[in-house]
C-alpha cells in the first residue's frame, strides 16, 4: 500500500508538470501511467539515507536582505593578472612552463562585504585570485601547466557522498579541465584523474602532474575550471574557475579588432552571501531521504563579474571587444544594454563566426562563451547598465529581480577620442558539414528521475552513469550525426570535449510522455517509434550560433540534431593521438546536474 501511494503521488505531480504544455504534448494515459509504474517503482524503493539540515539558520528572505542592502556599482571591475603561456627565444614565440595552484584565502566581493573564504588559482597563496589569471597562449606554441592542489583536507562546503563522488580519504579532490581546449586525452581533466594536496591521493584515471596544452586553434576563447567528480558544482562555486585565450597577431592585426587595454575578459557568476560574507549553498537536499544535500540547481543572488559584485567600469566613447564567460553553476544570462544599445557578436565559444551578427540582446548558457564588440560612442547617456532578463531555471522559472537582473555598469568619459579600430563585414569561413559526411547516427537521451514529490532525484544520459561502459565509440578524423533527445523540462546546454560540432536543427517532440514511456521501459530510445514523435517543422540555429560550437542550448522536449566532428574544424588531423586512456567525456554543462550523472564518457578509436 505504501509503495502504490508512493507512485501515484509521483503520477500526480507529473501530471502537474506537465499541464502547462499544449494539448499535443499532454500525457498519453496508458503509456504516461506505465512510465510512472517504471520510474516511480525504482525511485520508491530506494533505501532512505539520513538528511543533512542547514545549519547556517539562512532563508531565501535573509539571502535577498543581505544582496538588497549591497549597493550596486561602488566597485571597479578588476582585469584578472595575465599570464604568458609561451616565451620569445631568438626572435620566435617558444612554449612555456607555468606552476599554477589552488588556493583557500580570503576575498573581497564587494566593498561593504566581510571577506569570503574562496578557493583560487595562482602561482602563490598571495597572487591567487577569483577568478584565476588569465592565461594568454599563442596559436601553434605550446603551453605546459603544472596544475597544484594546495587546497585544506576538508572542503568549505557539504560533501554529498550518496552522488557518484570522488571520495578520498582526506583532502580536497580537483582535477582541471581546459574548456574548449583540443586536449591530448590524459590533460583533458578527466573527471576521474583527480588528486589531492601534494598529489597525496590520485583517482584512477590520473596519469600525469603536468598537462599539455596545444594550442593548435587559430584563435580560440576558452576556460578551465575544476572537474573532479561529483565535486565540479562545489569547486566552481567555491571559485575555482580562469580564462584562456590563444592569440594570433597576425589575425588580429588583420581583423583590426579593438586591442590591448580595449579588449576585456568577462567572467560572469552568480552568487549568495551570508550576513557576514560567507558564500552559501543549501546543505539540505530537495530529497533528503535519498541525497542529503544535493540541490537540483544553484542560483545566487548576487552577480559576480570578474571576481566583484555588480562593478562598473570606466569606458572611452569608442569600441570595446568583450568575451563573456558564463562561468555560473546553472544560471542562464539574456544579456543586454539597458538604453537599447545593439552590440555585435563576433564569436560564439572558442569559434569565430563567418561575419558579425548585430543584437539587441543574447541568451547564454552555463559554460558558453560570446564574444562581442560594443561601440559606446553611439551612446548618448553616459552610462549604461548590462542587464539580465532570463528566467531561473530557465526557460520556466522565476523572473530576475533588482539583485540579479544587473550585471555590470558602464560609466562612459565624455569627449571624443580617436578610434582606428573596427569590425570586419567577413570575420573566419566555416567549413559547412553535411549530414552525408556522417558515418554513423546516435541518439543520446536525456531524463530526469523525479520523487513522488515532483523533485528531480538524478538526470541521466542514456539511462546509465558516467561509470558504465563506454558506448560511444567513434572514429578519429570522421563526422557523426547525434540527435540529443530531450526529455526533460530543462533546458541543458549539451558540452562535447575536444570535438566542434555544428547545429543542423531543433524539432519538437510530439506526444512526449508516450515516448518517454516507451524509453523508461526499454532504458533507450531504439526500440521505440521516434520518428512518429517528430515534428516535421524544423528549426534552424540562429545567425549566432549557426558555426562551430562545443556548447549548444537544448531545449526542453526537442530532439536537436548536431554534426560532431572528430578532428581539427579545418579537417586537419588532431596533433596528437586521440586514442589513449582516459578518453574525453559529455555532458550537461548545469554542473548541479553534470555532478549527478548527467555526463558519459567516450572514446576515440583508430
Amino acid at each position: 500500500m505504501i509503495l502504490t501511494r508512493c507512485v501515484f503521488e509521483q503520477a500526480k505531480m507529473r501530471a502537474k508538470r506537465q499541464s502547462r504544455f499544449s494539448a499535443s504534448e499532454a500525457p498519453i494515459v496508458r503509456s504516461w501511467m506505465r512510465l510512472i509504474m517504471i520510474s516511480g517503482f525504482i525511485l520508491c524503493t530506494l533505501p532512505a539515507a539520513t538528511a543533512s539540515n542547514n545549519e547556517t539558520g539562512e532563508t531565501e528572505d535573509t539571502l535577498l536582505a543581505t544582496a538588497e542592502q549591497l549597493p550596486l556599482f561602488v566597485d571597479k571591475l578588476p582585469r584578472m593578472p595575465r599570464i604568458k603561456g609561451y616565451a620569445s627565444r631568438n626572435g620566435s614565440f617558444v612554449p612555456a612552463n607555468l606552476t599554477i595552484g589552488m588556493y583557500m584565502k580570503l576575498w573581497k566581493f564587494h566593498r561593504d562585504l566581510p571577506p569570503s573564504k574562496v578557493f583560487a588559482f595562482g602561482e602563490s597563496a598571495i597572487k591567487a585570485t577569483v577568478p584565476g589569471p588569465s592565461i594568454v597562449a599563442m596559436s601553434g606554441v605550446k603551453t605546459y601547466v603544472r596544475w597544484e592542489n594546495h587546497l585544506p583536507e576538508k572542503h568549505m562546503f557539504t560533501i554529498d557522498e550518496t552522488l557518484q563522488v570522488a571520495k578520498p580519504a582526506r583532502g580536497v579532490p580537483t582535477v582541471v579541465h581546459l574548456h574548449g581546449g583540443v586536449t591530448e586525452p590524459h590533460s583533458d581533466g578527466n573527471a576521474l584523474a583527480w588528486f589531492t594536496r601534494n598529489f597525496e591521493e590520485k583517482g584512477p584515471k590520473w596519469t600525469h602532474d603536468v598537462y599539455v596544452y596545444q594550442n593548435a586553434d587559430t584563435t580560440s576563447n576558452m576556460w578551465y575550471h575544476d572537474h573532479a567528480m561529483g565535486y565540479t558544482r562545489l569547486n566552481l562555486l567555491a571559485g575555482l574557475v580562469g580564462p584562456y585565450k590563444v592569440v594570433n597577431p597576425e589575425l588580429e592585426r588583420e581583423f583590426g579588432l579593438p586591442r590591448k587595454k580595449f579588449d576585456r575578459e568577462l567572467m560572469v557568476m552568480d552568487k549568495s552571501f551570508t550576513k557576514d560574507g560567507q558564500i552559501y549553498i543549501n546543505s539540505t537536499g530537495n530529497n533528503p531521504n535519498i541525497h542529503p544535500e544535493w540541490q537540483p540547481e544553484y542560483f545566487g543572488n548576487v552577480i559576480i563579474v570578474n571576481g566583484k559584485a555588480w562593478p562598473y567600469m570606466n569606458v572611452q566613447r569608442r569600441k570595446y571587444r568583450f568575451r563573456i564567460i558564463n562561468s555560473s553553476n546553472a544560471r542562464f544570462f539574456r544579456f543586454a544594454l539597458d538604453d537599447g544599445s545593439s552590440f555585435t557578436q563576433i564569436g560564439s565559444d572558442s569559434f569565430y563566426l563567418e561575419g558579425p551578427v548585430e543584437l539587441k540582446s543574447n541568451l547564454l548558457a552555463p559554460s558558453e562563451i560570446m564574444d562581442v564588440v560594443i561601440d559606446f560612442s553611439k551612446m548618448k547617456n553616459s552610462t549604461v547598465i548590462l542587464t539580465n532578463d532570463a528566467p531561473y531555471p530557465f526557460p520556466d522559472g522565476d523572473e530576475p529581480g533588482e539583485t540579479d537582473g544587473k550585471v555590470m555598469q558602464f560609466v562612459i568619459k565624455d569627449g571624443n577620442v580617436s578610434d582606428k579600430a573596427s569590425v570586419p563585414a567577413q570575420l573566419r569561413p566555416v567549413r559547412r558539414l553535411s549530414e552525408d559526411e556522417a558515418v554513423l547516427s546516435r541518439n543520446i537521451v536525456l531524463y530526469e528521475f523525479d520523487s513522488p514529490s515532483g523533485e528531480p532525484t538524478h538526470l541521466t544520459i542514456n539511462f546509465v552513469n558516467f561509470s558504465a561502459a563506454v558506448t560511444e565509440l567513434p572514429k578519429i578524423g570522421t563526422t557523426e550525426l547525434w540527435h540529443i533527445i530531450n526529455l526533460t523540462p530543462d533546458n541543458h546546454p549539451f558540452h562535447v570535449h575536444l570535438a566542434g560540432f555544428q547545429v543542423l536543427r531543433q524539432q519538437k517532440i510530439k506526444d512526449v510522455d508516450e515516448l518517454s514511456a516507451c524509453a523508461v521501459l526499454h532504458k533507450g530510445i531504439e526500440a521505440c517509434d521516434l520518428k512518429k514523435h517528430i515534428d516535421a517543422d524544423a528549426l534552424s540555429p540562429p545567425r549566432n550560433e549557426a558555426g562551430w560550437k562545443n556548447v549548444f542550448k537544448m531545449q526542453p522536449f526537442y530532439i536537436t540534431s548536431i554534426l560532431v566532428h572528430f578532428a581539427m574544424t579545418d579537417s586537419n588531423p588532431f596533433p596528437f593521438d586521440p586514442t589513449g586512456e582516459p578518453g574525453y567525456a559529455y555532458h550537461c554543462h548545469i554542473l548541479d546536474h553534470e555532478d549527478n550523472i548527467m555526463m558519459r564518457p567516450y572514446m576515440l578509436v583508430k
